[in-house]
């Protein structure tokens, strides 16, 4: 090894050894005499120093180090005279007696400092500078903490890992695959997997009882703070077991995980039913941190002359705790947020409980105190709380309130990044029918299992089946979801058969999967854990970027390395694709 220490772990037991260290030059302090160099390595900072009078040879090499600069220095530790005690290594130094240059460096484009000077986009295209920043480096130090104990969970759990194929068939269900051209097999193409799912199906009727894989998986989708073309998930599947046994054992995970990481303990986690979770918060994935849950007054509202009220399919609203005092200009905010197009509401009313026990509407001409009162009981508002209204369609009335109810979260910091609220969403609907296209398609994806109870409705209301689906929720994120499989293949033609697949379709896409259903398939679910979206919430931020270590920006693309890029015309000729029009 190059070097006896690293740079962040010299403490004052050291003083009198002599060491090497090995590292960046952060940055430089000459004082004439003494010169001063920070010297940073992934686990620290230590500072070096050289004396003139002692070796002005090896001073004056100092001196002419820069930023960035790859060196190698020997020395004794000695006390430090002017302590740093905000660095753990701030007690000693080293007093240098020989150096190396092991690189030079150009000025990097932007500090490589806890708080830069480079903006994202430019931080993008030097990645490899990015990731030298402490900031950046814990949260892939976090990263593999996680994957750690999650691999350490699962085989105390039994579970297996294995790797599944990376060039598989496109599928039309779903998000839109990437495809790859096949050279030896011209004019057809590999898919990269959106999700293992039907390998992992096989591997239960192979026998396999609990399989796992930390697996990259590829969407071809529009990208946003939480989403990237290539993404990671915990992926993960079970034999012989119910709906409730998945979700013992994948609590059981979170748990381990929030104590082994954050010395955090989690209380059980709630369940509670899609319908429930739309009706009370308007969401599937529902910030259950706070309150404000969503109160409906179609009764307490309609037929009194109102006509926005009268005509509306849902009247909805939510009570703010001690917000009576808000300005107009915040009212004015508040319905100017809602009206966006994103969010797309029509208006909002809003109702005063006011401290000195008035109650002030802006519909006060067609409603009466009493009659705005009743809302306020329906709500459980009391002195100093306001009420937020919102009417319309009532799935898009739902949407707009949602939006507005994790705005004032925000707003009024009930959103506590070191609070967790886990819970588990059951009970989604089986299908959801698409305007567009006129047919139904999976809610979950086409091999979920209905609700035995439900299943004689397939035939003749089949939007009203529930599925056998659940998702894991926590602080508002889908962090994860999975459903018990069909695992029989009548079952599964039939529900190919309601998604609008024919016969042959069917068994094109599919007929592998099926076939291997008549060879003793045995009961079996699982579930998929978003892993960069689960490194960013326990980093407490939004966005997954900075928790992978080379991401695409916005627009899909790595602009480190300038891909996606074209190919030369030699190499489409030996796939068959037509060559470029234009270059």
């Amino acid at each position: 090894m190059l070097r006896t220490h690293h740079c962040g772990e010299i403490r004052k037991e050291h003083i009198g050894k002599t060491i090497t260290l090995c590292g960046w030059v952060q940055k430089s302090r000459d004082l004439g005499g003494l010169t001063f160099l920070d010297l940073r390595d992934r686990y620290g900072i230590s500072q070096l120093t050289f004396n003139m009078e002692e070796d002005q040879a090896i001073c004056e090499m100092a001196r002419k180090l820069g930023r960035e600069f790859v060196i190698k220095a020997q020395g004794t530790v000695i006390e430090r005279s002017n302590k740093n005690l905000e660095l753990p290594t701030g007690e000693v130094e080293v007093k240098v007696t020989s150096l190396d240059i092991l690189n030079a460096s150009k000025t990097p484009p932007f500090t490589i400092e806890n708080e830069t000077d480079g903006g994202e986009e430019l931080r993008m295209k030097y990645r490899y500078l990015d990731l030298r920043r402490k900031p950046i480096q814990e949260k892939l130090f976090l990263r593999h903490q996680l994957s750690k104990e999650v691999r350490g969970y699962l085989n105390d759990a039994s579970f297996i890992e294995v790797e599944t194929p990376v060039l598989i068939k496109s599928t039309p269900e779903g998000a839109r695959d990437f495809v790859v051209p096949s050279r030896m097999n011209q004019g057809e193409f590999y898919a990269l997997p959106q999700s293992p799912q039907t390998f992992k199906q096989l591997l239960m009727v192979s026998g396999f009882d609990r399989y796992f894989q930390i697996v990259k998986c590829f969407r071809d989708e529009d990208l946003r703070a939480d989403r990237q073309p290539e993404f990671t998930q915990i992926d993960c599947e079970l034999t012989f077991v119910e709906q409730e046994d998945i979700l013992n054992v994948f609590e059981g995970m979170m748990k381990h995980l929030f104590k082994k990481v954050k010395g955090i303990e989690l209380n059980d986690f709630p369940r509670m039913s899609f319908a429930d979770a739309m009706k009370k918060y308007g969401s599937d994935k529902p910030d259950i941190r706070y309150g404000m849950e969503f109160h409906e007054i179609n009764d307490l509202t309609q037929n009194k002359g109102f006509k926005v009220f009268d005509d509306a399919e849902l009247v909805v609203g939510i009570c703010a705790k001690g917000c009576a005092a808000y300005s107009r200009k915040q009212l004015d905010a508040l319905t100017e947020f809602v009206k966006r197009p994103q969010i797309g509401a029509k208006g909002l009313v809003y109702a005063k409980f006011n401290e000195d026990g008035t109650i002030k509407s802006s519909v006060d001409k067609f409603y009466s105190q009493e009659d705005i009162k009743a809302w306020g009981e329906r709500m459980d508002a009391e002195k100093g709380d306001l009420l937020l209204i919102i009417s319309g369609d009532e799935n898009q009335s739902r949407s707009a309130l949602n939006e507005l109810r994790l705005h004032l979260g925000s707003e009024l910091g009930l959103r506590k990044k070191n609070t967790f609220a886990p819970l588990w969403v059951t009970d989604f609907p089986l299908l959801e029918w698409d305007e567009e296209t006129e047919r139904f398609h999976a809610m979950h994806h086409p091999f979920t299992s209905a609700k035995e109870e439900d299943k004689k409705l397939l035939a003749t209301e089949p939007g009203k089946v529930r599925a056998n689906a659940y998702d894991m929720v926590i602080n508002g994120v889908e962090i994860g979801g999975g459903s018990i499989r069909i695992h029989n293949r009548a079952e599964q033609e039939k529900m190919l058969s309601l998604l609008g697949f024919s016969e042959e379709e069917a068994k094109a896409q599919f007929g592998f999967l099926m076939d291997a259903f008549e060879y003793g398939t045995p009961p079996h679910g699982g579930i998929a854990l978003g892993f960069d979206r689960m490194c960013a919430l326990f980093g407490g931020s939004d966005s997954i970027r900075d928790y992978i270590a080379f991401p695409k920006n916005n627009a899909g693309r790595d602009v480190m390395i300038d891909a996606p890029s074209q190919i030369d015309d030699e190499q489409l000729k030996e796939l068959g694709i037509a060559l470029k029009a234009n270059k």
